[in-house]
């Protein structure tokens, strides 16, 4: 306490000192120097944010998983299995203003289930026999934790005025996903240790890392102290080891064309646009 006042006591006869202070009344210079320190405590403050996003990924056309549904499909006289084209996501991010251009940010993704699930009587032929399918699902899964470097080439928000003008940046992401296929009860899956069908059908799974990079754009909203943003990122995400396990610890898997030198791989890299709703906070 005693050194707070020792500062405003220097603080006043400083300003005193001034060609003006003569027309200062005491309220007012005191006013004048509290207003300079609180400028001064504001901009020690970081600057964090909260925020939520939605994506589209454009899924790259030539992926093994395709290749599987033009190899099973064929084995469907009535139906066949759908193309992977696209993906939708939703993530969260928290984010911290380090220094006057650059941020980090953390936060997690969920995609939307990709794939099909049908109900009906579907006659399969695949080359281990004839059978019908009542359930025909194949649904893929994908949750993600992520990380993210941020770059502000032009109007940087700052901890003060947050953001107030038209900013443009950059992006460099690392993420840690896993991934979840579930198939129809009876497809004929390969046992890499016998070359042969496994009995049953199991969900396969897998995680990897994925790489992103991003350019985009964020402007104020007039309430809030929140922004709206837009980027467009390419992300590199490919499930190389997609399998289960039987009891004897026997990798199984599918295949796009019948034998274990064509295991289907889940490769989800693709070009995302994505819109983002955006938090500042000071702390």
């Amino acid at each position: 306490m005693r050194l707070k006042l020792i500062a405003l006591a220097i603080g006043a006869a400083a300003i005193l000192a001034l060609p003006v202070a003569a027309q200062l009344t005491e309220q007012e210079i005191i006013d004048h120097y509290m207003k300079k320190s609180e400028i001064k405590q504001e901009q020690h403050k970081k600057l964090y944010w909260l925020s939520g996003s939605y994506a589209v990924n454009r899924i790259n056309k030539n992926n093994d998983y395709n290749d599987f549904a033009n190899y099973t499909s064929a084995q469907f006289p009535t139906t066949q299995i759908e193309w992977l084209n696209k993906a939708n996501s939703f993530g969260l991010e928290f984010g911290w203003m380090f220094n006057k251009k650059f941020a980090v940010s953390i936060g997690g993704e969920y995609w939307m289930k990709l794939g099909q699930n049908e109900s009906g009587n579907f006659a399969y032929n695949p080359p281990g026999g004839s059978t019908t399918v009542t359930e025909l699902i194949s649904e893929i899964k994908v949750y993600g934790l992520t990380s993210a470097l941020h770059f502000y080439l032009t109007n940087p928000p700052n901890s003060r005025n947050h953001l107030t003008n038209l900013a443009i940046k950059l992006g460099a992401g690392i993420g840690f996903y896993q991934v979840s296929w579930d198939v129809w009860d009876e497809y004929e899956n390969i046992n890499l240790s016998s070359s042969l069908p496994a009995a049953i059908n199991a969900t396969f799974k897998d995680s990897n890392i994925g790489l992103s990079l991003s350019a985009g754009a964020e402007y104020p909203l007039n309430f809030g102290s929140m922004s709206l943003g837009v980027d467009v990122n390419y992300l590199y995400l490919n499930f190389n080891n997609v399998a289960w396990y039987n009891t004897q610890n026997q990798e199984v898997v599918a295949s796009y064309a019948g034998n274990t030198e064509s295991r289907v791989d889940l490769g989800l890299s693709g070009v995302r646009a994505r819109i983002e709703l955006k938090k500042f906070f000071n702390w």
